[in-house]
């Protein structure tokens, strides 16, 4: 079984920087791609930022410029750097991982619980 916990939210100004981390409870090599999601209130959930085991980062376009997707494999933990923070970047953000579990399941993706992050104006 993943385990995925996420910290480093809160609450900050407009301007200011976040970084969120994600650990995971296995190796990330064993991820085919590891993201971050983000759902604000009424919205569905949407993709900020993809990394590939191969190391190739994607960005959504509203954050393109002021977010960065990074690994440390060593600490088994994604990160979600955060700059120049506006009030619509206010959402819960999640981690998520995927992961070939053999040909009858495919590919399978795992959850964090989320955590939030309010930008005020």
């Amino acid at each position: 079984q993943v385990h995925l916990v996420e910290s480093g939210g809160g609450l900050v100004q407009a301007g200011g920087s976040l970084r969120l981390a994600c650990l995971a409870s296995g190796t990330l090599f064993s991820f085919n791609r590891m993201d971050w999601y983000r759902q604000a209130a009424g919205k569905q959930r949407e993709l900020v930022a993809a990394l590939s085991s191969g190391g190739s980062t994607n960005y959504a376009d509203f954050v393109k410029g002021r977010f960065t997707i990074s690994s440390d494999n060593s600490r088994n933990t994604v990160y979600l750097q955060m700059n120049s923070l506006k009030p619509e970047d206010t959402a819960v953000y999640y981690c998520n991982a995927r992961r070939w579990e053999g040909a009858v399941v495919g590919f399978k993706d795992y959850w964090g619980q989320g955590t939030q992050v309010t930008v005020s104006s």
